[in-house]
């Protein structure tokens, strides 16, 4: 059949070249002389980046100048716009930026607004106002009135939780000049910088959690930094975000910004023995179980809260007595013993009034107060402390690294003059929190010096984009054996050379949109921005894949349709883009037949556990949100046989029908395929049996028993009541009746079970062996070239080389390619293994 489609605009390699990931340029024209003179040199580069750039972030460590730097960027951004910007910081900061402003710029401060009427009425006269970020919150300010925004202290964020973090990202979309500034992100905070992507409008947040995370297929927000992709991230990063550790990073003297001695000192406690507990045999334990969760932490917490207050009174009284004190608690009760411990202490509390909670936090930074007693979530950020203050007690320690090292750098910074004492007080029961904190702050300070580094190496120009050019293309590697072909390449590039009309069967899993990413390559069909942009690498594949599948033979794709979280669309629901559809478009355009479609039924439990879009609470709050479980697809394409008189291809797959039976064509047409059994399972037997044999059971049963919606429900709450309905995995899933739903696809039958016995690296969408294995059976012949264009770990070309055909994989991925090459010559091997009678007739003859 012929077809015609328009020719490409651009060449493979342009198209390529079009997706590399560097923040654009969308600021202003600024020359050095038109900023302050007051501005230290690293101040005064860091400032024209931002502006030139016009959406960035300042990631400067504490102390080099992130109030200044702001203030100017600030002014520059309302003189060149005639507009008004507006500074969005914590509440007890202020007095920082007027100061800044007035003794070091020597211009006009900015003035603090509560409402969006008080910045209106002073416009004229104002041109850079601050607000806290509990006004923007609460609708108190309007951000799409300003020309520009700066947010100081971004990690404040975190404490609002991500629902209202959404909220508040959202708020800003219209402002066409954005700066982001907090210190080194902690190194558990990934998610943290994707979100200020996303608020700076550099890259959709769920596109790059996509592109540079791995997922875990068991809990939804668990997600790990690619290994191979490491550089390419922080080189992204760098390329909107500024990582400024010190001022020779960008080449200037360090001169005045050497940090003091820093010592730590840890004070273990011993917990009460005689709430120990005792061992099995009796005997009392000689002391408590180690916490390990938060549950344990709590309580650990808790019931030490005396022991904790007595141990920092005594390092306080110990202390020559004009030495400043931060102490930095967790809980109320905590507060309370504090202040009833040490009268001279003063506090603050997130339910006092806020100009209260301020006026507070100024007097202990101005040295008007000598103990002062606060939690991470209300100081922790944006305070210097660091004028008469070197000491700083933790009553308690806990999982938060990251609000634990900001609260260090409220006292250690540059500019701190005194070595800086922190004293940390912990009970014998949490030396594993001990662990984990003290392995993160090693990590914290590995990452910081990666994205030092970077800055080093590549500067503030294009050098980064440059690089990351590197990864686009592969060395061509092909192993043949004698039944496959096993191809380490660009599909795109490879399938260009192949012959018309070479290959019996395309049966593959393309790379479902933007989704995921299956390696670090630009060449990935995966690493596309939407769905748009990966149809258009389609184009480039799909004509070829048409013109080497023979005529009249089967092209079968497998997919899953994207789901779209309401944070990220803004729609406040989730909803589903439906590329199943797409992709039948997409063939059907380049002049594949579309004739038919398999729906693989997926597990609506294990899917909300890895997405929460369908969670009961939510159904029960309002159900007219709530959709149904996502399930996948075998798309069933044909290319037309040159005679379509009768449609039968070039080279049918024939079937001989003494060999292959009516009753086997039944049972195979019926589209899945039954356990053998004495007889049918009873409910009675049903509500018995294990938990682990309950989904099987109920499957079969509910196939060869008229279907009752009552009874279906009626038999999940008896399960329920009886604590045997899992919240892991659906045990009740219904059992299909047409051959167009095939509902026993065992999940975990595919190669990654022989990756993780062998410990390598996992396929992010391994395709099931019971999908290849039956689609091979129907739709091919014995000898058959089956091709996957996105081999992967070679499963169909693996399946295909076990059931007497010839297998060919094109895949990317270097290492997936190795490893499928071990399963190919698996396959081989086990196939050419010579047989008795095969021994027999050799002697024979």
């Amino acid at each position: 059949m012929e077809t015609e489609t328009k020719p490409l605009a651009l060449t493979y390699a342009q198209f390529l070249e079009r997706k590399i990931d560097v923040a654009p340029l969308v600021g202003l024209d600024v020359q050095p002389d038109q900023l302050s003179s007051a501005l230290k040199p690293h101040q005064r580069d860091s400032v024209l980046w931002a502006l030139r750039g016009g959406r960035r972030a300042l990631f400067a460590a504490f102390g080099l100048g992130k109030t200044v730097m702001q203030l100017e960027w600030a002014r520059i951004v309302a003189e060149r716009t005639g507009g008004q910007v507006i500074i969005v910081a914590p509440l007890n900061v202020r007095r920082e930026f007027y100061d800044d402003a007035t003794h070091i710029l020597h211009q006009q401060p900015p003035v603090y607004v509560k409402t969006q009427a008080e910045a209106d009425a002073i416009k004229a006269r104002v041109p850079v106002v601050i607000t806290n970020y509990e006004r923007v919150r609460d609708g108190d300010i309007d951000p799409r009135r300003f020309a520009g925004v700066t947010l100081d202290e971004a990690a404040t964020l975190r404490s609002f939780g991500s629902k209202t973090y959404q909220v508040f990202l959202d708020k800003f979309k219209s402002v066409r000049y954005k700066l982001v500034n907090t210190a080194t992100p902690s190194p558990n905070r990934y998610k943290e910088l994707i979100h200020y992507a996303g608020f700076l409008e550099i890259m959709d947040t769920g596109q790059a959690l996509t592109r540079w995370f791995k997922r875990d297929s068991t809990k939804a927000n668990n997600l790990t930094l690619y290994p191979g992709r490491e550089r390419g991230f922080w080189i992204w990063c760098a390329s909107w975000g500024l990582f400024l550790q010190k001022p020779s990073d960008l080449g200037y003297s360090d001169e005045g910004y050497s940090l003091p001695p820093l010592e730590v000192r840890y004070h273990r406690l011993q917990t009460d023995l005689a709430d120990a507990g005792s061992e099995p045999n009796g005997q009392m334990k000689l002391m408590r179980d180690a916490a390990f969760g938060l549950r344990d932490a709590a309580r650990e917490k808790r019931e030490s809260i005396a022991a904790r207050v007595a141990e920092a009174k005594r390092i306080i009284d110990e202390a020559p007595a004009d030495e400043h004190f931060v102490i930095w608690h967790d809980l109320e009760a905590e507060r309370h013993a504090l202040t009833a411990a040490l009268p001279e202490c003063v506090d603050i509390h997130g339910t006092m009034d806020l100009e209260e909670r301020e006026r507070r936090v100024e007097a202990f930074a101005y040295g008007e107060t000598r103990l002062f007693a606060t939690k991470k979530s209300l100081s922790g950020s944006g305070c210097n402390f660091q004028r008469y203050c070197h000491r700083a007690i933790f009553l308690g320690i806990d999982y938060e690294f990251n609000d634990f090292i900001q609260a260090i750098h409220r006292i250690y910074r540059f500019l701190q003059t005194r070595p800086v004492v922190i004293d940390i007080i912990y009970m014998d029961s949490e030396e594993e929190i001990l662990r984990v904190l003290k392995q993160k702050w090693k990590q914290y300070e590995e990452l910081t010096e990666t994205m030092a580094g970077i800055i080093r190496e590549y500067g503030l120009g294009t050098a980064a984009m440059e690089s990351l050019k590197r990864t686009i293309g592969v060395e061509r590697v092909e192993v043949t054996g004698e039944h496959y072909r096993a191809i380490n390449n660009d599909c795109v590039e490879e399938l260009k050379n192949w012959p018309d009309n070479s290959v019996d069967m395309i049966l593959t899993s393309i790379p479902f949109g933007n989704h995921y990413e299956y390696s670090p390559s630009y060449n990935d069909f995966g690493h596309n921005p939407d769905d748009d942009a990966f149809f258009q690498q389609m184009e480039y594949l799909t004509p070829n894949l048409l013109r080497v599948l023979r005529p009249g033979r089967v092209a079968a794709i497998h997919v899953k349709d994207r789901i779209l979280f309401g944070n990220a669309t803004g729609l406040g629901m989730p909803s589903v883009e439906p590329f199943h559809a797409d992709t039948i478009a997409h063939f059907r355009k380049h002049g594949f037949v579309f004739f038919g479609m398999v729906t693989i039924v997926t597990d609506v439990v294990r899917e909300n556990n890895q997405t929460y879009r369908l969670g009961w609470t939510e159904q029960c709050k309002d159900g007219s949100k709530m959709g149904v479980g996502c399930e996948e697809y075998l798309l069933l394409f044909r290319k037309l046989p040159t005679d379509t008189s009768k449609a039968y291809a070039d080279v049918p797959v024939k079937k001989s029908k003494d060999a292959y039976t009516r009753a086997q064509w039944q049972i195979d047409a019926h589209g899945f395929w039954r356990s053998s059994g004495d007889r049918l399972v009873t409910k009675a037997e049903l509500q018995a049996a294990p938990v682990s044999k309950l989904q099987d059971l109920y499957r079969r049963y509910s196939r060869q028993n008229v279907y009752s919606y009552e009874d279906h429900v009626a038999l999940a709450k008896q399960l329920d009541a009886d604590g045997r309905l899992p919240a892991t995995f659906m045990v009740c899933a219904p059992g299909s009746w047409t051959d167009s739903v095939w509902d026993d696809i065992n999940r975990m039958r595919t190669l990654n079970t022989s990756q993780r016995l062998k410990k390598r690296e996992l396929h992010i969408c391994p395709l099931q062996l019971d999908v290849v294995e039956r689609a091979i059976t129907r739709w091919s012949n014995p000898g058959d070239l089956i091709l996957d264009p996105f081999g992967g770990l070679m499963t169909v070309p693996y399946m295909a080389v076990k059931m007497d055909r010839r297998g060919a994989g094109i895949e990317l991925n270097s290492d997936y390619f190795r490893d499928g090459l071990g399963y190919l010559q698996e396959a081989e091997d086990a196939r050419d293994v010579p047989t008795l009678f095969d021994l027999v007739e050799g002697v024979a003859t």
